[in-house]
Parts: structure tokens; C-alpha cells; sequence
């Protein structure tokens, strides 16, 4: 039991980051959308939150420099596919070579240097008591809490109960009709790849301040396709993301315990980028086979606002 339990606790802080960018991506993915640069978002707020907190020893600082390096990244990604109607496959993918190579060679001064802080592990009082339940829920960093109990029932609020949630699903199926109906498509693109921007450089910061807290060139090791992957298994919905983002996270920290059954680690990571084959395919497929999945009808198609 105490081994079930301490892998369980793993699994959280695993996961966390996945489901941070993951609902994110569901933002975008939902206003039509598709953003392949999240890897690129993800390592380079990794890098933004390592060396904003060295600069000045506050680990939210670290945060907030992450979630604007992330968004000013996605906005890139949201002028060359919104408003230049670039395809949005080669501008997602041009903007994660970007991002890894920068972190690159921004993060070289910073390797093997230790952090001055360092998001740590906040028990909640009483609720840290519960049997079992206490162990693995309520003895997490503050980053946990934030997008497992607000984060994930906040976007699911607003993406199905609130108006702007309505005309952003709206804008991600029928942008035409949304348009005719008074809705500025561009601008509810904006602000949800804006937001997928913001949310895949908090998970970035994640890993860099609280799961690893150091700085390692790659050390998003794919996170940002799986988010991806996450996107499709959660069918494009946040309350979906929470089970997908902790059972890859389960994934990851099993995947070398596993070998011993003759599963291979180099298998189970092929996964994620085999699913992110699976919605390049969906992108360009046609609108009855996008339904059947669930999936945004304009997800990849530029909006013409000239067109009737």
C-alpha cells in the first residue's frame, strides 16, 4: 500500500504540466486553431521561469515570466495563421524549432546552476489527514491545487456556461455563422491561442521550478506533444484533460518500472507522437470524419472574413 500510494503521489506532480498545457490547447483547439508550437512554448517558459527566478528568488515572478514568454510566442503563431492565413501546421512547427533552439542557447548559463527557490510541497491542513486520499491530494505544491481544484473546473465553466465559452465553440465550427451572429472571430482566436500560449508556458515553469527544479537543454522531453495527444484523448473537453494529463503522467513514471513485463519505455514514449500524427491527419480531413472524433469542424481552416 505504501508503495501504491507513494507512486500515486509521483503521478500528480507528473502530470501536471500535460494538464496545464493541455487545457490550453483545448482553448485554441476549440476556436479553430491548431497549435503545434507548444513544445516550443513549454521550453522556453521553462527556461524564462528558471532564469527570472535566479534573477530575482521569487518562483512566481519565475511564473508570470513564463506564462508572457508563452503567450507572446503563441500570439506569433496566432499573426502568422489568423491574420496571414498561414498553414497552421508549418507555423506550429516552425515555432517549436524556434523555441527549442532558443532555449538552447539562452538556458547555457544556467546549467548545473542551483535555484535560489523553488515552488515546494504546501500539505493542506485537516484535508492532508484523510486516509490515503489525504496522502496523495492534499500533500502537493501549490501548482497542483491551482490547476487540479481551479483551473480545470474555471475553463470548463467558461468554455460551456458562459457566453464568450459559447461563441468561442461557435467561432471553432461555424466561424461564418458566429461572424453573422456579431461574434469578431479573429479576435476570440486570439485571446484563446493567447491563453494556450499563457497555459503551456505555466507547464513549462512547472517542470523547471517545482517537478526538476533545474535547467537541462530538452527537458521538456516531448511534454509538448503529448499535450497534443492529450488534446484528442480529452476530446476537446477540460474535465477529460484531468484523467488523460495523470494517466500519461502515470505513464511516465511506470514506463522503466514496467520493462520488467517486456514492455519497452521507447514504445510507450512513440505514443504520444503517433496521436499527433493522428490529428495532423484529422486537420486534413474531411467535416463528417472531424464529427465522429468530436472534433472542432473548422480546427486548421482560415477564416476569410469576405467570404459569404
Amino acid at each position: 500500500m505504501d508503495f501504491i500510494i507513494s507512486t500515486l503521489k509521483i503521478v500528480l506532480p507528473a502530470g501536471t504540466p500535460l494538464l496545464l498545457g493541455t487545457l490550453g490547447e483545448i482553448y485554441s483547439e476549440r476556436s479553430g486553431v491548431l497549435n503545434l508550437g507548444v513544445e516550443g512554448m513549454m521550453i522556453m517558459g521553462a527556461v524564462s521561469a528558471f532564469g527570472t527566478t535566479m534573477a530575482t528568488g521569487n518562483v512566481w515572478l519565475g511564473i508570470m515570466a513564463a506564462c508572457l514568454v508563452g503567450g507572446g510566442m503563441a500570439l506569433i503563431h496566432g499573426l502568422l495563421s489568423i491574420t496571414f492565413r498561414a498553414n497552421q501546421i508549418v507555423s506550429g512547427l516552425a515555432l517549436t524549432i524556434f523555441g527549442v533552439g532558443l532555449s538552447a542557447l539562452i538556458g547555457r548559463a544556467y546549467v548545473g546552476l542551483p535555484l535560489p527557490a523553488k515552488i515546494r510541497a504546501s500539505p493542506l491542513p485537516v484535508l492532508e489527514d484523510i486516509p490515503v486520499i489525504g496522502e496523495v491530494l492534499f500533500k502537493q505544491d501549490a501548482l497542483v491545487y491551482l490547476s487540479l481544484f481551479l483551473l480545470t473546473p474555471l475553463f470548463w465553466f467558461v468554455l460551456f456556461k458562459t457566453k464568450w465559452g459559447i461563441s468561442l465553440r461557435a467561432v471553432g465550427e461555424k466561424p461564418k455563422t458566429a461572424n453573422g451572429a456579431g461574434v469578431n472571430v479573429y479576435l476570440v482566436r486570439y485571446l484563446a491561442v493567447f491563453i494556450g500560449g499563457l497555459m503551456a508556458g505555466m507547464g513549462g515553469a512547472y517542470l523547471s521550478l517545482a517537478y526538476t527544479p533545474a535547467w537541462s537543454e530538452g527537458m521538456t522531453v516531448g511534454s509538448g506533444w503529448i499535450v497534443i495527444a492529450l488534446t484528442i484523448f480529452a476530446l476537446w473537453k477540460p474535465e477529460r484533460a484531468v484523467w488523460g494529463a495523470y494517466l500519461f503522467g502515470g505513464v511516465k513514471v511506470l514506463q522503466y518500472r514496467l520493462q520488467p513485463l517486456g514492455i519497452s519505455p521507447n514504445l510507450l514514449n512513440m505514443l504520444p507522437f503517433i496521436l499527433t500524427m493522428t490529428v495532423v491527419v484529422l486537420v486534413s480531413a474531411q467535416e463528417k470524419i472531424k464529427r465522429k472524433v468530436g472534433a472542432p469542424a473548422a480546427l486548421g481552416i482560415p477564416y476569410v472574413k469576405e467570404e459569404r
